[in-house]
């Protein structure tokens, strides 16, 4: 079985159900309110757990007891928990959620994910290394981004850069990375406005895919063809961990040894289940639920 490392954030989500998104300076009244584990490294660390993938994860929390809790989900969850450090004197990670409507809006207080740097990731260079591909995203320091994707790309490991919350990556960063999975908010941020998705997708052919939630996953084959892979219909409860959901999904797939489109139509059909039910992690679905879901 190929291993698949993750590099990035470990948060406790608090999570609140409002009947809708609050406008600017707008009050509502929120309820069922939840302390759920997340963070998007670790979110999508659960998602491949439980498609069946062998899963080392690397990052950091505070010595408290959210930082014991979210390990102890990890460990529950079949992902290999050794090498995440525990930080004195820093809060772990915390992520504020409200949701309604089918919507979200997240607010992410870093605490123990800013530990994770260049020193923390040359740490564990020898492990990150064992890793057939790597997982990363940007809810941990650009320096230690940057320093696993030179790592990795010196070394013959694979890495999808899933690049949320967004910011901008340097072109040259881009032509080491093999698959960067932004949504259209990130594209626009990663790449400005001046070219169209389709033109930045052709510039980018295979490595390039951008979600577009409801209206599924597009990228460019190498043969120059755009592909788009369409969402499945879901009766949708909660689409909190849907895109962490779809990149471990995808990752789990391309080390299988799936073509592009066997990819994201397997990462489509993952991440859609995972909006049925309540939760970022809670939602993911096993590998059973998405075999049978793509018959």
């Amino acid at each position: 079985m190929k291993k698949i490392g993750v590099v990035g954030s470990i948060n406790m989500d608090m999570t609140v159900t409002a009947e809708r998104i609050p406008k600017k300076g707008e009050t509502l009244k929120g309820e069922n309110l939840r302390y759920i584990p997340g963070g998007k490294g670790a979110n999508q660390a659960v998602a491949m757990a439980r498609l069946g993938a062998e899963v080392v994860f690397f990052g950091c929390v505070g010595d408290d007891e959210a930082g014991k809790t979210l390990i102890r989900n990890l460990s529950d969850n079949a992902v290999e928990t050794k090498y995440i450090r525990k930080v004195s004197q820093t809060p772990t990670g915390l992520a504020i959620i409200t949701t309604g409507e089918n919507d979200n809006m997240i607010i992410v207080v870093a605490g123990a994910n800013d530990c994770v740097d260049t020193a923390y990731a040359e740490s564990v260079r020898k492990q990150i290394l064992e890793c057939d591909l790597v997982l990363l995203q940007h809810e941990i320091p650009q320096e230690t981004v940057e320093y696993v994707i030179g790592l990795c790309a010196d070394n013959g490991v694979k890495v999808i850069l899933n690049p949320g919350p967004a910011r901008p990556v340097r072109e040259e960063l881009l032509e080491k990375v093999t698959y960067i999975t932004p949504n259209e908010h990130e594209a626009v941020i990663l790449f400005g406005t001046e070219y169209t998705f389709e033109d930045l997708m052709k510039k980018y052919p295979e490595k390039l895919v951008i979600t577009q939630g409801s209206r599924g996953v597009s990228t460019c084959l190498k043969n120059g063809g755009l592909l788009t892979v369409p969402a499945r219909k879901a009766k949708v409860v909660d689409t909190t961990g849907a895109g962490d959901t779809m990149n471990g999904a995808f990752a789990v797939a391309i080390t299988r040894g799936c073509s592009m489109k066997e990819a994201l139509l397997y990462a489509n059909t993952a991440a859609s289940l995972s909006t049925e039910k309540a939760g970022a992690q809670g939602g993911m679905p096993t590998e059973a639920e998405v075999q049978n879901a793509m018959k």
